[in-house]
């Protein structure tokens, strides 16, 4: 049996869940508690040593970094095919996944973590905030954590986001001339990664960064969203009433967001 140790609001752990369903394949899953920082907890570090959501386990050993796993499952489980038989084409489905890990990836985190996970950090005594951060394992994602905390979604790492946000969504939009997925009009990884990145904008009352103008884009996400895989895997943790509490959480940094948007020539 397959065990994915996951937290809902992760996008890294949904597209790994949107593989597994599209694939059919039974999955335990392991709650981690992000917000209160379970995985920088000793018992976690020795499964994941990054201190990040998911990990896959199978046969007692663990898979980690989510476009790993999604790569690990595709060969395992070949069926149905989530990858493309042209070589090329295989190319460009691990460009986009390069891409989301590298820069989409740090750019959704900063716009998520001062909406859902900073309050609960602000809760605790500052020399307790400051040994949370502490723990954080990867460098860049310790100091970006630091200027959330402090400053919000007015940390200077927020322009930047919604720029590389933008400039995903406008090359989305060029490479979905060629058919209603992103890569050689075919459902591939490519699609699986992408697509919780726009949950966030979603859950977020966001959406306008891809509606405004974006057409083939804004399809591209209904249909993803219509597909059995994302309702279980994604849309099934965000209940009415949770999806109204995210959307006021981020009405509140709407305007900001709009600002940076307009910066960023949208």
């Amino acid at each position: 049996m397959i065990e994915l140790y996951t937290h809902p609001m992760s996008p890294c752990a949904q597209k790994v869940r949107i593989v597994l369903s599209e694939k059919a394949l039974p999955w335990e899953g392991r709650h981690v508690d992000l917000p209160g920082k379970e995985n920088l907890e000793p018992w976690y570090l020795k499964l994941n040593k990054l201190g990040v959501v998911p990990t896959l386990v199978e046969d007692g050993r663990a898979v980690i970094e989510s476009s790993i796993i999604c790569e690990y499952l595709e060969d395992r489980y070949p069926e149905p095919r989530l990858r493309p038989e042209e070589p090329h084409d295989v190319a460009t489905v691990r460009f986009w996944m390069k891409q989301v890990d590298n820069k989409l990836h740090p750019s959704c985190g900063a716009l998520q973590w001062p909406v859902v996970m900073r309050d609960k950090l602000l809760e605790l005594p500052e020399e307790e905030q400051i040994a949370k951060i502490n723990q954080v394992v990867e460098k860049p994602r310790r100091e970006r954590q630091r200027r959330l905390l402090k400053l919000g979604l007015d940390a200077p790492d927020i322009a930047g986001a919604v720029a590389t946000y933008h400039r995903f969504i406008v090359d989305m939009e060029a490479a979905l001339a060629d058919g209603d997925w992103v890569v050689g009009g075919r459902f591939s990884l490519a699609d699986c990664c992408l697509a919780p990145y726009f949950q966030t904008l979603h859950q977020f009352g966001w959406s306008e960064m891809y509606e405004d103008g974006y057409p083939r884009v804004t399809d591209w996400y209904a249909r993803m969203r219509a597909r059995v895989s994302y309702q279980e895997a994604v849309a099934d943790d965000f209940p009415p009433e949770r999806l109204a509490e995210l959307r006021t959480k981020g009405e509140e940094g709407l305007g900001k967001i709009r600002q940076h948007l307009a910066a960023a020539g949208a």
